[in-house]
């Protein structure tokens, strides 16, 4: 029959074992870290458990829903290893997982299999990211944007705008002769 003191510091450890002191690689680690990761440990699954891809990434916090996640894996923007995948693909640790987002792509690399949403500390811990830096905010801001109150754009605006925009790759192809 175990002691008061031996509850007392199984408590402070968690039920994972993980203290508030320095980790495996020697680093202190925050009690609030520790905390968040002994629930982590209890969001991993069993063994012979799977966990879909779209949950996984929802759970590690690379898109804000699991609904959108799963859309990702639809419209062809997740990959698995390197081939596209449908949202109830399941992961195993290891695999490397490429989502494009807007204008950027992730790369990461499953560390830890966990099926529920935990914090972002917590989630960083879960995978490896081998993503490129994201481009910088001025390459990624919208082009056209008008003034409030400024009104409906002239014929003249319109065409500088759509000859700015082919010349950012999303244009209608300008140039080419229009049918009647």
């Amino acid at each position: 029959m175990p002691s008061e003191d031996t509850e007392d510091t199984a408590d402070i450890e968690g039920p994972a074992g993980a203290t508030a002191g320095p980790d495996a690689a020697g680093t202190a680690v925050d009690p609030k870290t520790a905390a968040a990761v002994a629930a982590a440990e209890a969001a991993v699954p069993e063994n012979g458990e799977s966990v879909r891809v779209d949950s996984w990434i929802w759970a590690v916090r690379l898109v804000k829903t699991r609904s959108v996640g799963a859309a990702a894996c639809k419209g062809g923007h997740v990959r698995v290893n390197g081939q596209n995948v449908k949202p109830s693909h399941t992961l195993r640790v290891g695999d490397e997982v490429r989502l494009r987002q807007e204008h950027r792509e992730r790369v990461v690399v499953v560390k830890r299999l966990i099926r529920k949403r935990v914090g972002a500390p917590v989630a960083a811990q879960c995978y490896v990211d081998n993503s490129p830096p994201p481009p910088p905010r001025e390459a990624v801001a919208p082009a056209g944007v008008r003034d409030r109150g400024a009104g409906r754009p002239t014929k003249r605006d319109r065409r500088e705008l759509e000859r700015l925009r082919g010349l950012m790759g999303g244009g209608s192809g300008l140039g080419q002769p229009r049918g009647r």
